[in-house]
């Protein structure tokens, strides 16, 4: 496992930052994969968070170790990913992507990679 996967995984759950309109936008994550290429994780096509990384690919992701004062944060700009075989080894990797999706060809799951830009660790 790589190191930004592995502080993710260690924290629980992560946050995806946004542009939304004029505005930030943000919400809880919990599957990601880290790859030489880049982070990966899915959400529903129909979700604003799709739409938003479809219209602007600038977006941060987050993740704070809770009852510490160790955090994370990740600069990228996200490009939706249609390689089959990258989904199917999200799917794989992330057990639980599959509750929430048929199979890495639903029409309903957007899977996104982030091209890492600046990762920061702080303690």
């Amino acid at each position: 496992m790589n190191k930004i996967e592995e502080f993710i995984n260690a924290c629980g759950a992560y946050y995806v930052l946004t542009v939304n309109g004029d505005s930030p936008a943000g919400r809880p994550f919990g599957a990601i994969m880290e790859r030489e290429e880049g982070l990966y994780f899915s959400t529903g096509a129909e979700k604003e968070v799709c739409r938003q990384l479809r219209a602007h690919a600038n977006m941060q992701i987050l993740a704070h170790r809770q009852g510490t004062r160790r955090w994370m944060r990740v600069s990228g700009q996200a490009e939706e990913c249609r390689d089959l075989a990258l989904r199917r080894e999200l799917f794989e990797h992330c057990p639980s992507v599959a509750r929430h999706f048929t199979g890495p060809e639903d029409p309903d799951c957007a899977v996104f990679c982030v091209k890492v830009v600046r990762a920061e660790f702080y303690e």
